[in-house]
This record gives structure tokens, C-alpha cells and sequence, in this order.
């Protein structure tokens, strides 16, 4: 195998991978100032009181999804990135499918209470379904959200790779994903919560704002990890491999 076709296997195996688990743990709401070990911060948005950076546990890897669609975008071009999404939307689609179908097979008697009391859950198939059946706005949401976030990213990513002539990876980098990432976190919510569950508009804007301020600071911070990467990569392929890769992306 080549050393393209190689690079291309693993990231693309990296690429999907978190994609689908970022879908599934996103579930969990968190407290980022509680797991940190300081007080929540209380804020107000758009009218909303008392806002804290309480976030879906799927914040933990989205802004990895992203670092690793700027790196394919930068060695595999508009392609790569545009298979590799509709790709991820094709398998995340399929892996809400067969959990919807495991949620609905008949339990067995002996499983459903199976070392369940002793953890303080009374029922097994009931914990299953609320930890795995997740809404249909919320998986719509997700879905699409992804999709149009992934398209936006590629499209900036890649002008902003021309306007700079190939430099500048900080800017392309971050800055594709600033953009992409505000409008992938507006979408979900106004799918998943003000179409699906009546959210009012000033509480989805406040809650969009509220995410968007952790993904920024994670999106800056993970600047150096995108130059690492680069790093990596270029050692990987050898310089001459990696400039005629990264010449034939941008064209």
C-alpha cells in the first residue's frame, strides 16, 4: 500500500470513527466548570439568566472531527473531505438504525435487573432506551448539522488556502472551523430543540452562544495540534510527496 493510500485509511478510519462516537455519547450533558472543580458561571444571553457552560459530552470530540477534516482537506483536497462526510452521514445513519433496532428486541427476563439494583437502576431495558433512544429531532438535527458544517468547512478552508497561496495554516485551519463550527452548533439546536421540542428562538441563540464560546477557545487551542500534525504528516510522505499532495488539493 502507498504511503497516500495508508494516510488516507487512518485518517479517514479516525475521521468516521469519532464522528459516530461524538453522535452517540453526545447524550450526556456535562458541567465543564464542575468536572474542572471550579463554580458555575452565570451568565445571560439573548434574555436568558443563569447560563453555565453545561455541554452535550459530544464537544469532547467535534472539534477533533474538525482538526481531522482540515488535515484531509489539506492533503486530499474538496474530494476527500466531501467523501469522507457524506461518508460519516451514511454510517452514523445506519448506526442509529440498528440501535433502534437492539432497543426494540424483547429483553430477557434474567438481564433486565441483571446487577442492576445495586447501581440504583431498577431496569435495564428501560436504562438502555433512555441512554441509546435518542429524539428523532435530535438525530435529524445532528445529522444535518454535520453535513452542512462539514460542506462550509471545505469551502472556506479551501479559499483561504488559496488567498494565503498554501500559507498561513493557522488561518485556513482555525479559521474554517470558527465559521463552520458557529454554524453547525445553530443548526442542531434550532432543529433538535426549537422545531422539536419548542424552544423559544432566545434560548436556542443563548444556548448556540454558550457552546460556540467553549468550541472557540477548544478550535484556538487546538492550533498547535494541527501544526503537529502537519509535522507528522510531511515526515511521513517525505517532503516532496506532501508538497505535490498538498499543490494538487488546492487545485
Amino acid at each position: 500500500m502507498s504511503k497516500k493510500n495508508l494516510l488516507f485509511l487512518v485518517l479517514a478510519g479516525f475521521f468516521i470513527a469519532n464522528a459516530i462516537l461524538a453522535e452517540f455519547i453526545g447524550v450526556k450533558i456535562f458541567s465543564l466548570e464542575k468536572t474542572l472543580g471550579i463554580e458555575p458561571f452565570k451568565f445571560n444571553f439573548f434574555n436568558e439568566k443563569d447560563l453555565g457552560f453545561n455541554l452535550t459530552a459530544g464537544v469532547l470530540l467535534w472539534p477533533v472531527v474538525f482538526v481531522l477534516t482540515d488535515i484531509i482537506n489539506e492533503y486530499f483536497g474538496k474530494k476527500g473531505v466531501k467523501l469522507l462526510s457524506y461518508l460519516a452521514v451514511g454510517l452514523i445513519t445506519y448506526s442509529f438504525i440498528v440501535v433502534f433496532g437492539a432497543i426494540k428486541l424483547m429483553p430477557a427476563d434474567f438481564w433486565v435487573g441483571t446487577g442492576a439494583e445495586e447501581q440504583g437502576v431498577p431496569n435495564m431495558q428501560l436504562a438502555y432506551t433512555a441512554i441509546f433512544g435518542q429524539g428523532l429531532w435530535i438525530i435529524i438535527g445532528s445529522i444535518i448539522a454535520f453535513l452542512v458544517g462539514q460542506l462550509i468547512d471545505v469551502v472556506v478552508f479551501q479559499k483561504l488556502n488559496k488567498l494565503t497561496n498554501g500559507k498561513m495554516i493557522w488561518l485556513r485551519a482555525t479559521g474554517s472551523t470558527l465559521v463552520s463550527q458557529l454554524i453547525d452548533s445553530f443548526i442542531v439546536l434550532f432543529i433538535a430543540f426549537y422545531l422539536g421540542a419548542n424552544w423559544s428562538i432566545g434560548l436556542v441563540l443563548a444556548i448556540c452562544a454558550v457552546n460556540y464560546i467553549y468550541k472557540f477557545v477548544v478550535a484556538i487551542g487546538l492550533t498547535p495540534v494541527i501544526y503537529a500534525a502537519h509535522y507528522c504528516i510531511d515526515k511521513f510522505l517525505g517532503n516532496k510527496l506532501a508538497e505535490k499532495m498538498k499543490l494538487e488539493a488546492r487545485s
